[in-house]
């Protein structure tokens, strides 16, 4: 962690930069936080990847694919850079620990029950990958994080939307030189067996200190060592013998006969024990608890003052969860409302005077009107306060996140929320992933303003306090006829708690499908009531567009 250079962005995205992380062939890497203090990793896309116009839409969808990889051993995303904007941005989760490459480096390569517990974390991490139908495609020893309960796995969304052969420089491709496959480097295919043969370098390299296809007091060129790794078989030298056979294993040449990361982990657990709590590194716990300590001391400095709130973001419409704006009917949690004056908003549901933000959410597009916000898919997860998407309205406390001007999250004009107690959490019965359909308007009667055959709403709660982020909503409108999709998708907030009735705010919105020409805005609110164990209801007070699912079933 180092200072910014003079150069850099204030912030980027509407979050604050707070110091620089590093550096790598997609991009540069930032601290950074929300608005309740909550630390992120930002990292920006280098430009010529934002280039080429297929980037920016395979960005989107690999973002948010790795967003269903939910497990202890990958970092969750937090909010990625909206169509059009430069430079392109992905904001995850930070944790303060040192990745591989940095312990090694400074510490040596680990120990033979440190290196067996190392490879059963991060086959437990590419097993959850895997089986979400994805692959990592650069797992490499700066991926890795050291972190006190789990490795983690890093990094994976803008390396995946990157691999394109298309994108070859001299000498190489997309990846990592050294941790590549032979097949990703003949053929540019990333599978997951590419993932299995680039474990293998990393234990390699966790194990001697430097990668299998390096010699002792050599820097081979990016060329030499891809012609190494299609051409020569991996030099174990110096792996202990117990995990040299693995290790082949998953530097085998040919992919089909490299193991899964199940059948690794069976290997693995036919030896001795590999608990990451018993063997990490002696010294791994002062090192983090010093990382933690400075980034404590960093956040609580950046901090802003309740006197001197941070300025509220420029107003613009903005795309998400919610219901589009603009160039069409969208759909989100929240459905977008027609055009025309925007209803009045009783005094009595109105805390506070001060508007959250002047558009986006509540004050319409840049244009006069008011935002499209298609309830389709947002209206699952509640309905929108004060009948309407129009007027988005400041709570006595602070949101996690709210939007800027080209609508992704930034912090809020308000303070931020102080730690809250259990009862301002969400209930650990919520969370999970909530579904429902609805039949659509083939009259096109709802506020979506068009005929649609089908709305499908998918919400995703994990554990978090009131004003943090606290979950992300899909939906899917399909128009009738067109079959195009009007959805938004938006990450929600939790802004008030009442027992079993929770309110949510979607502090970030984006096309669902970013090629169907529909503007979402962030900022509407929604209220969700558990009417069973398993069942979720919109509130009444909405306006949800015509056939939108009136309540959600849990999926898992």
């Amino acid at each position: 962690m180092r200072r910014l250079d003079p150069t850099d962005p204030p912030a980027i995205g509407g979050y604050p930069l707070l110091a620089r992380l590093g550096a790598g062939g997609m991009g540069q890497v930032f601290l950074s936080r929300t608005a309740s203090g909550r630390p992120l990793a930002l990292k920006t896309v280098r430009t010529e990847f934002g280039l080429d116009p297929g980037f920016e839409r395979r960005f989107a969808r690999e973002i948010a694919s790795s967003d269903q990889v939910r497990s202890p051993w990958t970092v969750a995303v937090v909010d990625f850079s909206p169509a059009g904007h430069r430079p392109q941005w992905l904001a995850t989760e930070y944790v303060a620990a040192p990745s591989l490459a940095d312990w090694v480096a400074s510490d040596g390569p680990l120990s033979e029950a440190a290196v067996r517990a190392l490879a059963a974390e991060l086959a437990e991490g590419l097993r959850a990958v895997h089986r979400a139908g994805l692959a990592h495609r650069d797992v490499k020893p700066s991926n890795v994080l050291l972190a006190r309960r789990h490795p983690l796995l890093i990094d994976f969304g803008i390396a995946r939307a990157a691999d394109d052969t298309r994108h070859t420089s001299t000498g190489g491709v997309i990846g990592s030189p050294g941790y590549m496959a032979p097949e990703q480097v003949t053929g540019g295919i990333s599978a997951e067996p590419g993932d299995i043969f680039a474990l293998g370098a990393v234990l390699v390299y966790a194990a001697t200190g430097s990668g299998p296809f390096l010699r002792p007091g050599e820097d081979p060129s990016a060329a030499q060592l891809l012609y190494r790794i299609a051409h020569e078989e991996a030099v174990l030298d110096g792996v202990p013998a117990a995990l040299a056979p693995l290790l082949a294993a998953c530097l085998e040449k040919s992919p089909e006969a490299r193991p899964t990361a199940e059948a690794l982990l069976e290997r693995l657990a036919a030896g001795p024990g590999g608990v990451w709590a018993s063997g990490r590194p002696a010294r791994l716990e002062a090192d983090i608890a010093a990382r933690e300590a400075e980034l404590a001391e960093l956040l609580e400095r950046s901090a802003p003052r309740q006197s001197e709130p941070e300025p509220a973001p420029n107003p613009a419409p903005r795309t998400g969860f919610g219901p589009a704006t603009g160039l069409g009917p969208a759909a989100g949690f929240g459905p977008p409302t027609a055009y025309g004056p925007p209803p009045a908003v009783p005094p009595s549901l109105a805390p506070s005077p001060t508007p959250l933000a002047t558009a986006g959410a509540g004050a319409g597009s840049a244009t006069g009107r008011p935002s499209a916000r298609a309830w389709a898919a947002a209206a699952v997860a509640g309905a929108v306060i004060a009948g309407a998407v129009v007027t988005a309205l400041a709570w006595p406390y602070g949101t996690d996140d709210a939007a800027d001007g080209d609508g992704r999250t930034s912090p809020p004009a308000s303070p931020s929320p102080s730690p809250t107690a259990a009862g301002n959490a969400l209930p650990g019965s919520w969370v999970g992933t909530w579904k429902g359909t609805g039949p659509g308007s083939p009259a096109g009667d709802g506020i979506v303003n068009a005929r649609t055959s089908k709305v499908t709403v998918t919400v995703t709660f994990h554990a978090a306090d009131r004003g943090e982020i606290v979950g992300r909503q899909v939906s899917h409108v399909t128009e009738d006829g067109t079959g195009r999709d009007l959805g938004c998708t938006e990450t929600l907030s939790l802004r008030e708690t009442h027992g079993t009735t929770m309110v949510f705010e979607a502090v970030s919105s984006a096309p669902t499908d970013a090629s169907a020409g529909v503007v979402c805005v962030r900022g509407n609110l929604y209220t969700l009531a558990k009417t069973g164990a398993d069942t979720l209801t919109l509130g009444n007070e909405g306006s949800q567009t015509t056939g939108s699912p009136s309540r959600l079933t849990r999926s898992s």
